[in-house]
């Protein structure tokens, strides 16, 4: 599960991470009135979207347009990044104008980019330095890993394609957990001294504890600043929590926005299904990621592409298999299905049911292709022979290959 940053650095806060004072808002009044709350005369409106880049992004339209010019005297803001900085109060509202409701594009987003609904206004900062730091873990050697680096505000792909001497890493073991002499160490090993290296060596704690209290993936902070004072503060924050432990924090999994995830993927997931929308136009309906995996690659090779990943699991119910097969044939791009199962712990004569039961209750118009194998397939096959329903039948998943994609190619 991503937050936003408004959520990231709410949680850090929590850990003892210093963070600037800001404040969400979903409507342009309530960004001028955050503004005016904080004080000040400088700050920066921020859109809250789960993609990186946003300050090198660019809005496909601005809707209000005309209204952003005039309340900037003529100042065109249209296509301006996801980070604006404001020195007053009509530029925080031609900013909060300017995101609300509109489609941030960037690096991360693809040609289709996202739409912004909130936005965070927070105040600006005295940045002498820009730091890196995060906290994820090493699968292969099974510890927590702290990453640091002296090049902060860029992404850390490009500091570890041009300068990757300039990321310090630490594994951390989980039972002694990360120890206040290893945040020194890291803090020294960028060249901090003083206050800057303490203020550091605080907020890397305060990471691993975010990272361990809240269940983290990945725990970040880019840039980590130092002012001109030697403070140090978590500027902007990333955090990705993983979804299997969110029964243990119901706070938190209130926070989920699911209007930043595929519609698809958040209609998979009320089944409990793994699905990834992809690009091609042959629905794929498999249990067990391997061979889901395996089953994508095949349709590749026979000269046509799976337009998605979708596992029902090991031990899928009727239920589920009517959901997924609804899920694929929503899809106006999907042209045949490929149902390919192989029983295990699932049975097959209950994926056939399932695929009777959908056909009857949605009407499947395209191509079915089902391979069915293991547990209980002969019932499976002999519970889809008696059915009215025409389906195409392969005994291998050379040969369901082979008829998915000649099925769609006539």
């Amino acid at each position: 599960m991503k937050l936003h940053e408004y959520q990231a650095k709410e949680l850090l806060k929590r850990s003892g991470v210093p963070v600037p004072p800001g404040v969400a808002a979903k409507t342009v009044d309530e960004a001028v009135a955050a503004a005016e709350q904080l004080g000040g005369n400088f700050w920066v409106v921020k859109a809250q979207v789960h993609a990186g880049g946003r300050g090198k992004g660019r809005f496909k339209e601005v809707s209000s347009a005309e209204t952003i010019e005039k309340v900037l005297a003529g100042t065109p803001v249209d296509g301006k990044g996801g980070v604006q900085l404001c020195r007053s109060m009509d530029e925080v509202r031609a900013a909060a104008l300017c995101m609300l409701g509109n489609t941030l594009v960037t690096k991360q987003t693809g040609a289709d980019g996202v739409n912004v609904g909130t936005i965070l206004v927070t105040t600006g900062a005295d940045i002498a330095t820009e730091l890196y730091a995060a906290v994820l873990l090493d699968r292969q050697t099974s510890q927590i890993l702290i990453m640091a680096s002296s090049e902060g505000g860029t992404e850390i792909e490009e500091v570890a394609e041009h300068n990757p001497e300039a990321i310090h890493k630490v594994r951390v073991d989980p039972v002694t957990g990360l120890g206040a002499w290893q945040a020194r160490q890291i803090a020294y090993g960028m060249g901090l001294t003083g206050k800057a290296a303490r203020g550091v060596a605080k907020i890397l704690l305060g990471l691993y504890k975010t990272y361990i209290d809240y269940d983290g993936s990945m725990v970040e902070i880019n840039p980590l600043i130092i002012t001109s004072e030697g403070a140090a503060i978590a500027l902007d924050a990333k955090i990705t929590l993983d979804d299997n432990a969110m029964f243990r924090h119901k706070e938190i999994a209130s926070w989920y926005d699911a209007s930043e995830d595929d519609p698809y993927e958040v209609e998979a997931a009320k089944s409990d299904l793994n699905f990834i929308k992809l690009d091609g136009d042959i629905g794929c309906l498999v249990n067990g990621a391997g061979l889901a995996m395996a089953t994508m690659d095949i349709i590749q090779l026979y000269g046509n592409s799976p337009a998605n990943f979708l596992d029902v699991g090991g031990s899928a119910k009727k239920n589920q298999v009517v959901a997924a097969l609804k899920l694929i044939t929503s899809d106006p791009a999907v042209k045949a299905i490929l149902v390919n199962i192989f029983g295990g712990i699932m049975e097959c004569d209950v994926i056939a049911a399932g695929v009777i039961a959908a056909v009857d209750e949605v009407g499947i118009t395209v191509p079915l292709v089902v391979r069915l194998a293991g547990t209980n397939a002969e019932l499976g096959k002999k519970l889809l022979d008696e059915s009215p329903l025409a389906i195409i039948s392969a005994d291998s998943l050379t040969d369901a290959a082979e008829k998915v994609v000649a099925a769609v190619n006539s």
